[in-house]
């Protein structure tokens, strides 16, 4: 048979719902199959609404199978005497175990290893379900991932009444336990389990909700609570609804797509009705991330940009009730929204009455960190950073328009829009910058600035902007790493990891001829001039740049590279970023020739000997100490090949002067086929580890390729 387990609350924290209904589900069902209650077979299937966590799995058992349960003792010679009796040791054991004096005979012998050793086995009854399911439900509620715990009085009609508290997520108030139809007396929560819970507040058919049978539940609570307990279906039919309704709207209208705000609605509503809304055109004038933002964060509208792209003035709202004449709803809503677009056309009316550039003073009374000083400084290090930065990549015309945006790109933090929604700082830079007359060049690198904010974000559109949001992140970096304030494997309150992936794909996608270690030492300059920071210091151990090359190795896989790929290429640390995927081209065409397997296992045969040899090799031969064939044909071959590869290498050709070098299997083969490398004479050894170094050497500048063996 099937269980059904609900626990009904209050309302839930909507951004955690999904998460809390898969969990509680997964958790029950794990604890359930390990103690056999459950197969391997059984399906799971959560419900989450905003008042409720619920979860049915599939074939059930009323008891677990009793299973054999195997106790190693301890070897015979230890337990047993001469004549077979059990020694002092054996009987502490048995005692220890609660099995008392055992009749010897009753103990079985068996080899582990080279010993025998005693065993007890023993029959232990399978748990029943009641008592399985006590503890699933128990481990389950004390495991889930709950943002925050609330402690709530137990309800006067609950088994411990009166000043008993229990901790939960929200306060609970119902349990129903079903195995098939017969309910399981399991308690939780101060809670006994039934068969009954209650549907939507206002639209329930019937109240409370009995629940007849385990695989009832859903349609039950539909039919007579008018509650969809699906998460999946309760988002579905919403998405369905906003379709439809954005298609009735017209002029191409569609709805944004935000999977997380679906999510959140989603676990607003226990049965969603969407209705069309619309506000005054007016407010159009206001930037239309001002008005979405607002509609979204503060009231949950859904709003609706045309087939352009232009915000429209209707909106989407999802409500809980579905009455006859939905006018009231629709009203009132356009009634809640229109002080809240008041506030953000207030704002921005505001925000352009004073200049950008009126506000660059104001800086330098807004702290950005107690160790590096205020925001104003933080600006003085991102100018000489992106200044640092238009040096190392020749393009003096771009200077100014570099230093304005730099110098206003986090003017918009003074704003009175930016203050009442953080998430649009850049964005409102931008637009404030046209309004400044400042041009699209300038003000598309102050909203681009922060770009990419996310993971698959789109990068800077402009020369500038490239140049300030490199500028800014590396300011970032290298000043949170020069006061040891440095990400966790679960904490990374500055964003460290996501400025390193900006940098990096910034260098690699924007095709950018720079340096990382040039860059840092830019970055680290603008630093050192700063005079107010406290606690920084210069990062002398190259810890930023391994950490961008740390994120590098996993922007790469993500790209579909074999870690030996990756592997073989970042070893050497390459600092012009935007050449790793040209390396990395070069090497997975390489690998792909029939030499590459014998000469990567050569490479790695040569890095082993150098490593071994009681001297150091240099890349040097004396052509005189030559003596066997095999080491000259290979000497030959290196001075033959490898001009030509080095040239190809140079041109930034690197799967040509892999491919060049391939050339050099045979001969690397018979050099180790009939030559000893370690000779006895001094001379001659030195002399072929020198070979070998000078081999290694021109093998290895586009990977190292010991890492494909």
């Amino acid at each position: 048979m099937n269980l059904l387990v609900e626990l009904l609350v209050e309302e839930l924290p909507p951004k955690a719902l999904k998460k809390l209904g898969d969990a509680f589900a997964n958790l029950l069902a794990e604890h359930l199959r390990s103690q056999g209650l459950a197969s391997a077979e059984s399906v799971v299937t959560p419900f989450a609404t905003p008042r409720r966590l619920a979860a049915h799995i599939t074939q059930i058992n009323t008891k677990a199978p009793d299973k054999v349960v195997q106790q190693k003792l301890m070897p015979v010679s230890v337990g047993l005497d001469d004549t077979g009796s059990a020694k002092p040791a054996l009987v502490k054991k048995l005692q220890a175990l609660g099995l008392g004096v055992l009749d010897v005979a009753s103990l079985r012998r068996a080899m582990d290893g080279k010993v025998e050793v005693l065993f007890y086995d023993r029959l232990l009854p399978g748990v029943t379900l009641t008592d399985g399911l006590q503890q699933a439900l128990d481990a389950a509620i004390a495991n889930l991932p709950i943002p925050k715990v609330m402690s709530y009085p137990l309800a006067s009609d609950s088994e411990l009444p009166g000043w008993s508290s229990v901790k939960f997520v929200r306060p609970a108030h119902g349990l129903v336990a079903l195995h098939g139809s017969a309910v399981v007396p399991v308690r939780v929560l101060g809670l006994r389990a039934g068969n009954t819970t209650q549907g939507h507040r206002f639209e329930a058919r019937t109240s409370p909700v009995v629940i007849q049978e385990a695989d009832h539940y859903e349609q039950t609570l539909q039919d007579d609570g008018a509650v969809i307990a699906s998460f999946a279906k309760r988002r579905a039919e919403m998405v369905r609804q906003l379709e439809c309704a954005a298609a009735k709207v017209g002029q191409g209208a569609c709805v944004i797509q935000d999977d997380d705000f679906l999510d959140e609605v989603t676990a607003l509503v226990e049965r969603p009705n969407v209705l069309v809304c619309q506000f005054d055109p007016q407010f159009l004038k206001v930037p239309q991330e001002c008005l979405i933002l607002t509609m979204k964060a503060n009231q949950k509208y859904f709003p609706l940009p045309d087939a352009k792209g232009q915000l429209t003035h209707h909106f989407l709202v999802v409500s809980n009730i579905t009455p006859a004449d939905p006018s009231a709803v629709i009203s009132g809503n356009e009634r809640v929204v229109r002080p809240r677009l008041s506030d953000a056309q207030f704002f921005f009316d505001q925000d352009c009455k004073k200049t950008l550039e009126s506000r660059v003073a104001s800086l330098s009374k807004v702290v950005y960190h107690n160790k590096l000083g205020t925001q104003g400084e933080r600006m003085a290090r991102v100018v000489a950073i992106a200044e640092g930065i238009v040096t190392l990549l020749h393009k003096p015309l771009l200077l100014e328009s570099v230093k304005t945006a730099a110098r206003l790109a986090k003017t918009d933090l003074l704003t009175d829009m930016v203050g009442e929604f953080p998430e649009l700082q850049g964005i409102m830079g931008g637009y404030y910058a046209r309004h400044d007359g400042l041009g699209e060049d300038i003000a598309c690198a102050i909203e681009d600035h922060y770009k990419p904010r996310f993971a698959g974000d789109s990068l800077p559109r402009n020369d500038t902007g490239i140049v300030v949001a490199l500028a800014d992140k590396l300011e970032t970096l290298v000043g949170m790493f020069g006061i040891g304030n440095l990400p966790t494997g679960e904490k990374d309150p500055f964003a460290l990891r996501r400025h390193a992936l900006g940098v990096i794909r910034l260098m690699i996608e924007k095709n950018l001829p720079l340096n990382l270690s040039d860059l840092i030492s830019v970055a680290c300059a603008a630093f050192a001039k700063s005079a107010s920071q406290t606690g920084w210091r210069c990062d002398e151990s190259g810890a930023v740049s391994a950490f961008v090359h740390d994120r590098l190795s996993g922007y790469l896989r993500e790209q579909g590279y074999s870690v030996h790929e990756v592997d073989a290429v970042l070893s050497l640390c390459p600092q012009y970023l935007s050449e790793v995927p040209k390396r990395l081209a070069a090497v997975r065409a390489f690998s792909a020739l029939p030499e590459a397997p014998a000469l990567a296992a050569a490479n790695k045969r040569i890095g082993n000997i150098l490593k071994k040899a009681d001297v150091v090799a240099f890349a040097q031969v004396n052509q005189a100490l030559l003596t066997e064939p095999a080491e000259i044909a290979l000497y030959d071959a290196i001075l033959f090949i490898t001009p030509r590869a080095q040239v190809q290498l140079v041109a930034g050709d690197y799967t040509a002067s892999l491919q060049t070098l391939s050339a050099l299997q045979k001969a690397v083969d018979a050099f180790f086929d009939s030559v000893m490398v370690n000779a006895e004479a001094p001379d001659l050894r030195s002399n072929r580890l020198g070979l070998l170094k000078t081999l290694h050497q021109a093998m290895n500048q586009v990977a190292d390729l010991a890492r494909l063996a």
